[in-house]
This record gives structure tokens, C-alpha cells and sequence, in this order.
């Protein structure tokens, strides 16, 4: 699993028949200890409702195909949730409420 933050949406006019009504995002992967943008941005399969500026979790792989709706889909990167506020050694990393956290 890897947290992120959703920088834009794909648009297609002509996809696999088994993504009909599934919205693609642009990810940009976040380091989880300085919540800094790290790597490549990814396109990602999203199952939540999230929208761009939102920090998600990612996961790839055959994970990406476990939720009840990924299940018969072609992916290896799903978006599974949207992070309400992040904790580590008992100091908060990111709150969604506060907008207090590096996005």
C-alpha cells in the first residue's frame, strides 16, 4: 500500500469494456514520513469517489483486483481509500479537517 495525493483524471472516450463507468486518476505517489512527492505519478483505477487534491491510498499488484467492484477488472493500481489524517510516532503527519499536512 502507498498514500498519494490525486493531481488529475484521465478522460477516454474508448476503453476495455470492463472499465465502462470507472474513473481513472492521476496519483502522485507521497513519501509517508515528510509527505513529499516521491517518484512517478501513476494512473489509478478509482473505487472511492476521490477527487483531485485528495490524499488516497494506493494499492498494486494482484491487491489491486481484491475490492468487490476490482475483482474482474485489468489493473495493478487501485485507489482503495481517501485519508482522513495520518499519525507517526504519536505527531500528526496530515488532517484532511484542518488542511494542516504537506500536499
Amino acid at each position: 500500500m502507498q498514500l498519494g495525493i490525486v493531481k488529475g483524471q484521465v478522460v477516454s472516450t474508448k476503453k476495455a469494456q470492463r472499465l465502462d463507468g470507472i474513473k481513472i486518476l492521476i496519483v502522485q505517489p507521497l513519501d509517508v514520513l515528510t509527505f513529499e512527492e516521491s517518484g512517478r505519478a501513476v494512473a489509478s483505477l478509482d473505487t472511492v469517489g476521490a477527487g483531485e487534491g485528495e490524499v488516497v491510498m494506493l494499492v498494486g499488484g494482484s491487491s489491486a483486483r481484491m475490492t468487490d467492484t476490482m475483482s474482474d477488472k485489468p489493473t495493478d493500481c487501485t485507489i482503495v481509500a481517501i485519508i482522513d489524517s495520518v499519525d507517526i510516532g504519536g505527531g500528526r503527519m496530515f488532517d484532511k479537517a484542518s488542511g494542516s499536512g504537506k500536499k
